[in-house]
């Protein structure tokens, strides 16, 4: 059986179009990964709205190990990452680390969100997003994007797209222990 090359044309076409219309449907900046969210530099303070009605500053964690990752209800990466999120809340929130999932879908109303995230299972805070806070954070041009924040408010690393969970949980360990060796230096 021989295959048409033209359905191949027109197939490699439509899937061209939609990733540049995805593109610029989210009428983001282009990231800058060297930009104020580098490693070792502090994070961004930022101060948002989440889907209980509680506002969430980042200076308010201070102490506690902070995964900011910007997510949507169309991403499909995040989709498969917010199970890891939920798993890696439980584990080592106990350790002092907190997720929050800022969502970047301008088109989400919250109700929209709190099903989505409801049926996702997620048990952290969802931050309703603020194009001034993903430009702080170098600009969100695609998704995912997840920062690592250790307790003392500094980057630890920044990552644009999807990761292996074991890669995730390894920077989640590096922000918890940032502090932890700090202190033990001290003593």
């Amino acid at each position: 059986m021989k295959r048409d090359p033209v359905i191949f044309v027109v197939v490699a076409l439509a899937v061209s179009l939609m990733l540049v219309f995805a593109y610029k449907a989210t009428g983001k900046q282009p990231a800058n990964a060297t930009g104020p969210t580098g490693a070792g530099k502090p994070a961004p303070e930022f101060a948002l709205q989440s889907l209980d009605g509680k506002t969430i500053r980042l200076s308010d964690l201070r102490g506690k190990a902070v995964v900011v990752n910007f997510w949507a209800t169309w991403c499909q990466p995040c989709r498969v990452e917010m199970p890891w999120f939920v798993e890696l809340q439980k584990q080592y929130g106990p350790d002092g680390l907190q997720i929050l999932g800022i969502n970047a879908d301008e088109d989400a109303s919250p109700d929209e969100l709190g099903k989505f995230a409801k049926g996702m299972g997620v048990n952290y805070p969802v931050l309703l997003g603020k194009e001034e806070v993903e430009q702080a954070y170098g600009g969100i041009s695609f998704l995912p994007v997840t920062v690592y924040v250790d307790r003392d408010g500094n980057v630890v690393d920044k990552v644009f797209g999807l990761k292996g969970r074991a890669e995730i949980e390894d920077d989640i360990k590096l922000a918890l222990a940032k502090k932890k060796s700090s202190v033990q230096a001290q003593r």
